[in-house]
Protein backbone atom coordinates (compact mmCIF):
# COMPACT_ATOMS: atom_id res chain seq x y z
CA UNK A 1 0.00 0.00 0.00
CA UNK A 2 1.29 3.46 -0.61
CA UNK A 3 2.15 5.64 2.10
CA UNK A 4 0.93 3.11 5.09
CA UNK A 5 1.89 5.23 8.30
CA UNK A 6 4.12 3.58 10.61
CA UNK A 7 1.14 2.82 13.05
CA UNK A 8 0.73 -0.06 10.58
CA UNK A 9 3.94 -1.73 10.13
CA UNK A 10 3.92 -4.45 12.62
CA UNK A 11 7.08 -4.12 15.65
CA UNK A 12 9.75 -6.25 15.12
CA UNK A 13 8.46 -8.23 18.02
CA UNK A 14 5.62 -9.27 16.11
CA UNK A 15 4.62 -12.98 15.23
CA UNK A 16 3.12 -15.17 12.60
CA UNK A 17 -0.56 -15.05 13.26
CA UNK A 18 -1.95 -18.63 13.85
CA UNK A 19 -5.00 -20.03 12.55
CA UNK A 20 -6.97 -21.31 16.02
CA UNK A 21 -7.96 -24.80 15.56
CA UNK A 22 -11.74 -23.85 15.75
CA UNK A 23 -11.64 -21.33 13.48
CA UNK A 24 -14.24 -22.67 9.99
CA UNK A 25 -12.68 -24.77 7.32
CA UNK A 26 -11.02 -23.45 4.58
CA UNK A 27 -14.34 -22.67 2.30
CA UNK A 28 -16.71 -22.05 5.21
CA UNK A 29 -19.07 -19.65 4.88
CA UNK A 30 -18.47 -17.41 8.22
CA UNK A 31 -22.29 -15.62 7.58
CA UNK A 32 -22.87 -12.45 9.40
CA UNK A 33 -21.63 -11.63 12.67
CA UNK A 34 -24.59 -9.97 13.50
CA UNK A 35 -27.87 -9.27 11.85
CA UNK A 36 -28.25 -5.70 12.29
CA UNK A 37 -24.67 -4.88 11.04
CA UNK A 38 -24.45 -2.54 7.99
CA UNK A 39 -21.68 -4.38 6.52
CA UNK A 40 -22.94 -8.21 6.52
CA UNK A 41 -26.13 -7.96 8.14
CA UNK A 42 -29.29 -9.45 6.48
CA UNK A 43 -31.80 -7.83 8.23
CA UNK A 44 -30.22 -3.94 6.68
CA UNK A 45 -32.27 -3.24 3.99
CA UNK A 46 -29.22 -1.15 2.07
CA UNK A 47 -26.41 -2.91 4.39
CA UNK A 48 -23.69 -4.15 2.08
CA UNK A 49 -24.95 -7.92 2.97
CA UNK A 50 -21.26 -9.06 2.51
CA UNK A 51 -20.55 -12.24 2.17
CA UNK A 52 -16.92 -13.75 3.62
CA UNK A 53 -15.45 -16.93 3.52
CA UNK A 54 -12.60 -18.47 5.10
CA UNK A 55 -9.38 -19.23 3.27
CA UNK A 56 -6.48 -21.13 4.01
CA UNK A 57 -4.14 -19.62 7.08
CA UNK A 58 -5.55 -16.72 8.17
CA UNK A 59 -7.19 -15.34 5.06
CA UNK A 60 -10.26 -14.53 4.01
CA UNK A 61 -12.54 -13.87 0.94
CA UNK A 62 -15.52 -11.85 0.46
CA UNK A 63 -18.32 -10.58 -2.23
CA UNK A 64 -20.52 -7.66 -2.27
CA UNK A 65 -22.63 -5.95 -5.17
CA UNK A 66 -22.75 -2.42 -5.22
CA UNK A 67 -26.20 -1.41 -5.78
CA UNK A 68 -27.43 1.63 -5.87
CA UNK A 69 -27.84 2.71 -2.52
CA UNK A 70 -24.41 2.34 -2.08
CA UNK A 71 -23.29 5.35 -4.48
CA UNK A 72 -22.13 8.87 -4.07
CA UNK A 73 -21.12 9.99 -7.43
CA UNK A 74 -23.58 8.83 -10.01
CA UNK A 75 -23.42 5.20 -10.67
CA UNK A 76 -20.06 5.10 -8.80
CA UNK A 77 -19.49 2.81 -5.60
CA UNK A 78 -19.11 6.08 -2.77
CA UNK A 79 -15.77 5.99 -1.01
CA UNK A 80 -17.33 5.42 2.54
CA UNK A 81 -18.96 2.60 1.38
CA UNK A 82 -15.89 0.86 -0.66
CA UNK A 83 -14.19 1.50 2.93
CA UNK A 84 -16.81 -0.20 4.95
CA UNK A 85 -16.66 -3.64 3.11
CA UNK A 86 -12.43 -3.56 3.23
CA UNK A 87 -13.31 -3.24 7.33
CA UNK A 88 -15.93 -5.33 7.29
CA UNK A 89 -13.38 -8.04 5.55
CA UNK A 90 -10.85 -7.19 7.43
CA UNK A 91 -12.94 -7.79 10.73
CA UNK A 92 -13.89 -11.32 9.72
CA UNK A 93 -10.06 -12.38 9.99
CA UNK A 94 -10.69 -11.95 13.84
CA UNK A 95 -13.02 -14.93 13.41
CA UNK A 96 -10.08 -17.44 12.60
CA UNK A 97 -7.93 -16.04 15.21
CA UNK A 98 -11.23 -16.41 17.65
CA UNK A 99 -10.61 -13.26 19.65
CA UNK A 100 -13.09 -10.30 19.69
CA UNK A 101 -11.34 -6.81 18.35
CA UNK A 102 -11.95 -3.78 17.03
CA UNK A 103 -10.89 -1.23 14.42
CA UNK A 104 -7.70 0.82 15.31
CA UNK A 105 -6.92 2.10 12.08
CA UNK A 106 -7.54 1.58 8.47
CA UNK A 107 -5.83 3.41 5.71
CA UNK A 108 -7.55 3.17 2.27
CA UNK A 109 -6.11 3.65 -1.18
CA UNK A 110 -9.01 4.18 -3.67
CA UNK A 111 -7.54 3.11 -7.09
CA UNK A 112 -10.27 3.02 -9.49
CA UNK A 113 -13.94 3.83 -9.45
CA UNK A 114 -16.09 0.61 -8.92
CA UNK A 115 -19.23 1.22 -11.03
CA UNK A 116 -23.15 0.53 -9.46
CA UNK A 117 -23.85 -3.12 -10.54
CA UNK A 118 -20.38 -4.46 -9.88
CA UNK A 119 -19.28 -7.27 -7.88
CA UNK A 120 -16.02 -6.38 -5.55
CA UNK A 121 -14.25 -9.16 -5.03
CA UNK A 122 -12.31 -8.89 -1.70
CA UNK A 123 -9.55 -10.66 -0.22
CA UNK A 124 -7.50 -10.34 3.15
CA UNK A 125 -5.14 -11.89 5.61
CA UNK A 126 -3.69 -11.04 8.97
CA UNK A 127 -0.08 -10.47 8.41
CA UNK A 128 0.97 -10.05 12.13
CA UNK A 129 0.20 -10.13 15.65
CA UNK A 130 2.03 -8.61 18.73
CA UNK A 131 0.32 -8.55 21.77
CA UNK A 132 -3.17 -7.01 21.45
CA UNK A 133 -2.52 -5.62 18.34
CA UNK A 134 -3.73 -7.54 15.12
CA UNK A 135 -1.90 -6.43 11.70
CA UNK A 136 -3.77 -7.48 8.29
CA UNK A 137 -3.98 -6.05 4.51
CA UNK A 138 -7.19 -6.20 2.18
CA UNK A 139 -7.69 -5.70 -1.81
CA UNK A 140 -10.89 -5.14 -3.46
CA UNK A 141 -11.26 -6.18 -7.02
CA UNK A 142 -13.42 -5.64 -10.03
CA UNK A 143 -14.73 -8.16 -12.70
CA UNK A 144 -13.41 -11.21 -10.55
CA UNK A 145 -10.54 -12.43 -7.58
CA UNK A 146 -7.73 -11.64 -10.36
CA UNK A 147 -9.40 -8.58 -12.17
CA UNK A 148 -8.15 -5.01 -11.90
CA UNK A 149 -7.34 -3.58 -8.19
CA UNK A 150 -9.50 -1.12 -7.45
CA UNK A 151 -8.90 -0.61 -3.70
CA UNK A 152 -6.78 -1.55 -0.66
CA UNK A 153 -6.04 -0.72 2.76
CA UNK A 154 -4.20 -1.60 5.67
CA UNK A 155 -5.62 -2.10 9.25
CA UNK A 156 -4.82 -2.44 12.80
CA UNK A 157 -7.35 -4.29 15.22
CA UNK A 158 -7.23 -4.38 19.17
CA UNK A 159 -7.92 -6.98 20.86
CA UNK A 160 -11.00 -6.22 23.78
CA UNK A 161 -12.61 -7.95 25.85
CA UNK A 162 -16.13 -8.35 25.40
CA UNK A 163 -16.97 -5.53 28.09
CA UNK A 164 -16.29 -2.79 25.61
CA UNK A 165 -19.54 -3.78 23.65
CA UNK A 166 -22.05 -3.94 27.28
CA UNK A 167 -20.11 -0.88 28.40
CA UNK A 168 -20.85 0.97 25.43
CA UNK A 169 -23.75 0.06 23.41
CA UNK A 170 -27.01 0.21 23.20
CA UNK A 171 -28.00 -1.97 26.46
CA UNK A 172 -31.53 -3.25 24.66
CA UNK A 173 -29.46 -4.42 21.26
CA UNK A 174 -26.16 -6.11 24.17
CA UNK A 175 -29.47 -8.02 26.14
CA UNK A 176 -30.55 -9.19 22.55
CA UNK A 177 -27.56 -10.71 21.34
CA UNK A 178 -26.28 -12.09 24.81
CA UNK A 179 -29.25 -13.58 25.08
CA UNK A 180 -29.32 -15.26 21.44
CA UNK A 181 -29.81 -19.15 21.77
CA UNK A 182 -27.78 -19.72 18.99
CA UNK A 183 -23.94 -19.73 20.31
CA UNK A 184 -21.98 -19.11 17.31
CA UNK A 185 -24.18 -15.91 16.66
CA UNK A 186 -24.26 -14.78 20.08
CA UNK A 187 -20.47 -14.88 20.31
CA UNK A 188 -20.02 -13.50 16.80
CA UNK A 189 -22.18 -10.39 17.46
CA UNK A 190 -19.11 -8.70 19.30
CA UNK A 191 -16.12 -9.40 17.02
CA UNK A 192 -15.61 -6.56 15.19
CA UNK A 193 -16.09 -2.96 14.82
CA UNK A 194 -15.28 -0.09 17.47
Amino acid sequence: MSGTSAALTPPPDAVVPVRHPDAPAPGELLGAHYEQCFGCGGEQPHGLHLAARAGEGVRITAEFTVRAAHQGAPGLAHGGVLATALDETLGSLNWLLRVIAVTGRLETDFVRPVPVGTVLHLEAEVTAVAGRKIYSTATGRIGGPEGPLAVRADALFIEVKVDHFIDNGRPEEIRAAMNDPDRNRRVRAFEVNP
